[in-house]
């Protein structure tokens, strides 16, 4: 059984920022960024990127956005982040160009070990790649590698990778269909190409 009495972060894991730094978007940045009464998208970027997310160019942010650590946040250009999105990144979160995710949606990168007594963390990046639509109350467990194009229907629990172009829907998430132009445009790219790839075109 766990013993949370003893628990303790794991010595190689490291939160990226002093505990100065960390206060001030906890205390600010944070409450700010998440206020639901609160309209715009622009200064939601400003924000994000004052605290050292990497955030491209025409992306659309809503209210009530909540971002564990913007610092280990990459946004491609011209995403949607809709509203109530959790993005509870102690490991890197990577969304590549055209993303969408919708109202709702959870990233989740921490686990716990839970066949140890120790319960030790585990904390592994989500990378979503381009085009890709993760729809509303959908749940990404640590470690998911999303294709381009693929969709992760409403309230799905995806665990592990999405094929480029494929649609997942459930918990857990299983293959529904595919969208065709997806589908055709990687039949013909490289073999070589990969998720990771994506996100740099």
């Amino acid at each position: 059984m766990q013993r949370l009495d003893r628990y303790s972060l794991p010595e190689a894991f490291s939160l990226g920022r002093s505990r100065w730094q960390l206060m001030v978007w906890f205390c600010c940045g944070s409450p700010v960024l998440a206020a639901r009464w609160l309209p715009g998208s622009g200064w939601r970027c400003w924000l994000l990127r004052l605290f050292g997310a990497r955030i491209g160019e025409g992306c659309r942010i809503k209210p009530g956005l909540r971002v564990k650590y913007p610092w280990r946040l990459f946004v491609g250009a011209h995403c949607w982040l809709g509203e109530a999105v959790w993005i509870d990144n102690i490991a890197p979160v990577r969304l590549g160009r055209r993303v969408c995710l919708s109202q709702g949606v959870y990233l989740c990168t921490g686990n716990h070990n839970y066949r140890s007594p120790g319960f030790e963390l585990q904390a592994r990046p989500i990378s979503v790649a381009p085009e890709a639509w993760v729809a509303a109350h959908a749940v990404l467990a640590p470690g998911c590698r999303i294709g381009r194009g693929a969709v992760v229907a409403l309230a799905a629990v995806v665990r592990g990778a999405v094929a480029p172009g494929l649609i997942v829907s459930g918990n857990p998430a299983l293959p529904v269909g595919r969208r065709q132009q997806c589908a055709a445009n990687w039949a013909q790219s490289s073999s070589s190409h990969h998720i990771n790839a994506c996100f740099d075109e």
